[in-house]
């Protein structure tokens, strides 16, 4: 009797944390159209918190579903919840909910609620991942929260014939914390991703193109990284804005073309890191205002109208290692006071020599033009570039400088482009 007692004891000691464990998982609630269950929104009204609300192949018209209690909305077979531009998609009231595998479609602009296919506020462990969200006013827009990942989304918008407060944005974080925004490709809205008062960030992998404004917006957004991203063909491609401490590694910036348009923006700006990175046929890769103490290194700079717009209000930023090949101009300023650095850059214009071969130029090189400068102050300017004039009297300020800063200088001049993908050995050689 008391081993059999002893042996019940030990097959209940077994058995009674599974069944704990599948009590906690929840339930798997079905919604489809020949099931029980037809509408994800009293499915989710239904719902015990811990359940999972799987969702099966077909389109179902329906808007303003709450999510009020801890679970998991799952799309099989690319469910679409269509909301006829009814209001928002689907609001997040609670924490740890995850929400996978829909595409989300038709929410019309709102300039009072800020409408959204999928709206989070002041909540924690958020899961957003493999959407597609289709013709909305914002896509993703997260408010107070934390701990949240936004990854593998598609979202889609339409910025043609609109103007830029009739959009929203693809991916919006208002003071919101410890946030992953990986692998998604986002276009056509105001700006792809946008992050105010964001720390403790790590933004990668993305795509953001063919957005009206910003492919990425920051602004007071401290200690956050993003890497191996591309920003193409937006109205610009990136702004940091009153930040400091950002890391910006690995990501490309391309054909971000227009009047006022840029790779990458950068105003009030400290403390930062740019290495890595590719610009490539911008009208300005970088345009700097009032950044302090900013790492520029191992970046390429190609075919850009302006590489480096670098104001006077600009202090102590260092370029190092860079690339500039094919730009119509590599720096340009608006004024004659620089208190930057520039060092052992390779410039495609430099026609120096070295006598001593150690791969770097003898002597010192100005990258900036007495006709930037020109062009700086009188844009139309711009009409008289490759004029033979204009060469003539860039050259002689080369020779004997009286109007161009006389500290923005690169006393190293590289002789050769550098290969990035193996620069820690050459800057061993440099040393």
């Amino acid at each position: 009797m008391r081993n059999t007692t002893k042996s019940l004891l030990t097959v209940v000691s077994v058995l009674l944390p599974l069944v704990l464990a599948q009590s906690a998982a929840g339930a798997t609630l079905t919604v489809c159209r020949t099931c029980a269950l037809t509408s994800v929104k009293q499915t989710v009204q239904q719902a015990q918190p811990g359940d999972t609300v799987l969702v099966n192949g077909g389109v179902y018209q329906e808007s303003r579903i709450e999510i009020n209690k801890p679970l998991t909305l799952m799309g099989k077979n690319n469910p679409v919840i269509d909301g006829n531009f009814t209001g928002q998609l689907i609001g997040v009231t609670a924490d740890n909910v995850t929400i996978q595998g829909f595409t989300l479609k038709n929410v019309a602009t709102s300039y009072t609620r800020d409408d959204a296919a999928i709206r989070v506020f002041e909540r924690i462990n958020i899961k957003i991942l493999d959407n597609t969200i289709l013709k909305t006013y914002f896509a993703i827009y997260l408010q107070n929260s934390d701990r949240i990942v936004i990854k593998g989304n598609k979202v889609i918008g339409e910025n043609k014939g609109k103007n830029e407060s009739s959009l929203g944005n693809a991916i919006h974080l208002y003071y919101t914390d410890n946030v992953e925004i990986s692998g998604n490709n986002v276009q056509g809205h105001r700006d792809g991703i946008y992050l105010e008062v964001v720390k403790n960030s790590q933004v990668h992998h993305n795509t953001s193109h063919q957005n009206m404004r910003y492919g990425m917006h920051f602004m007071f957004s401290d200690g956050n990284t993003y890497t191996y991203n591309t920003f193409r063909n937006n109205g610009a491609g990136v702004a940091v804005m009153y930040t400091t401490h950002v890391r910006m590694v690995h990501n490309t910036f391309e054909d971000n073309w227009g009047a006022a348009s840029y790779g990458l923006l950068l105003r009030d700006i400290s403390n930062s890191v740019i290495r890595h990175n590719t610009f490539r046929r911008n009208t300005t890769a970088i345009h700097m205002e009032g950044s302090s103490q900013l790492d520029i290194k191992n970046n390429d700079f190609e075919r850009n109208g302006w590489a480096v717009k670098l104001m006077t209000t600009c202090r102590e930023d260092t370029f190092r290692l860079n690339n500039f090949t094919g730009n119509s101009f590599d720096v340009s300023t608006n004024g004659t006071i620089q208190e930057n650095h520039f060092e052992q850059n390779y410039w495609d214009k430099y026609t120096g020599y070295d006598l001593n071969k150690d791969q770097q130029g003898d002597v010192p090189y100005r990258p900036l033009s007495l006709f930037s400068m020109l062009v700086e102050r009188v844009p139309p300017a711009v009409m008289f570039m490759r004029s033979f004039m204009v060469n003539l009297l860039d050259n002689l300020e080369k020779v004997l400088p009286s109007i161009t800063p006389e500290q923005l200088v690169d006393g190293q001049p590289l002789m050769k482009k550098i290969n990035h993908d193996n620069d820690r050995k050459f800057v061993q050689v440099l040393r």
